[in-house]
């Protein structure tokens, strides 16, 4: 099943994609309750998709989690996951615009496959984490770099990861994928950039979804990005970066430049 949210210009609601163009329409939200479809149908090619989860959720992103990426950027393997948070005001949908932020100098793309949590969960233990997990979505955790290792250094990692539309979600939900066997592509310019299988991470989804809750109620909607395999590189205004999920869907966005008229 894919679960999407879309705005049709008079309403935001829940669906689920039913062939290539089909939404059958839910009754409410699949964060609140029972999924309930209605026996109301729109065209998805009428519809703008919307970041497939609830108005505000939290955000979770984790560094250095993929073998491949350790190797690239020659840092030592973490023993717990290196955790930081993106604000919601950072998400962005599939069609979406990245936009630089006026002090951007160095911004780079990352692939990620992104969890999203389902039902609450609260010291949960391994075993039981991916119970909790609704579905998994395809998700770019873009980084401003300059600002983000100057903030390394004192040991932090925020505003590098945090500026709006810097948190690319979508396109939808899928709720059957393996997160431990799948294939991942980035292309930048249609140029496949990042090629790997998420057998490579170091602490997978059940991992971190543990480990999260062994401190933080984890509720539903919640987004864990759980991080990016090697072959990270830079953007420019201009780019169209796609991220593909086997299974799971394509997520597509440009980037464009800051300009003034769109504080």
């Amino acid at each position: 099943m894919k679960i999407l949210k879309f705005s049709d210009g008079r309403r935001k609601a829940f669906g689920i994609l039913q062939g290539t163009d089909q939404i059958r329409i839910l009754n409410g939200s699949p964060f609140e309750g029972p999924i309930t479809p209605t026996d109301a149908f729109v065209a998805l090619s009428e519809v703008s998709l919307l970041v497939p989860t609830v108005a505000h959720p939290r955000v979770f992103g984790i560094g250095l989690n993929y073998r491949s990426h350790i190797a690239e950027t020659g840092r030592s393997t973490p023993e717990i996951p290196p955790v930081f948070m993106k604000p919601d005001t950072a998400l962005l949908p599939h069609g979406g615009q990245i936009v630089f932020p006026r002090a951007a100098q160095i911004v780079h793309y990352e692939t990620e496959l992104v969890a999203v949590i389902g039902r609450r969960a609260k010291e949960v233990r391994r075993e039981d984490a991916l119970a909790h997990v609704v579905g998994y979505t395809c998700g770019n955790d873009v980084s401003e770099r300059t600002y983000q290792r100057k903030e390394m250094a004192m040991g932090l990692m925020t505003m590098g990861k945090a500026a709006d539309t810097f948190a690319p979600i979508g396109p939808w939900i899928d709720t059957e994928a393996d997160p431990t066997r799948l294939h991942m592509t980035g292309r930048l310019n249609g140029q496949i950039v990042q090629d790997c299988e998420t057998s490579d991470l170091l602490f997978d989804v059940a991992d971190l979804i543990s480990y999260l809750s062994s401190f933080i109620t984890l509720l539903p909607g919640d987004l864990v990005m759980t991080g990016t395999p090697g072959g990270v590189g830079p953007l420019s205004p201009g780019d169209t970066f796609e991220i593909e999920i086997e299974g799971v869907g394509r997520l597509s966005n440009t980037v464009a430049p800051f300009t003034p008229e769109r504080t």
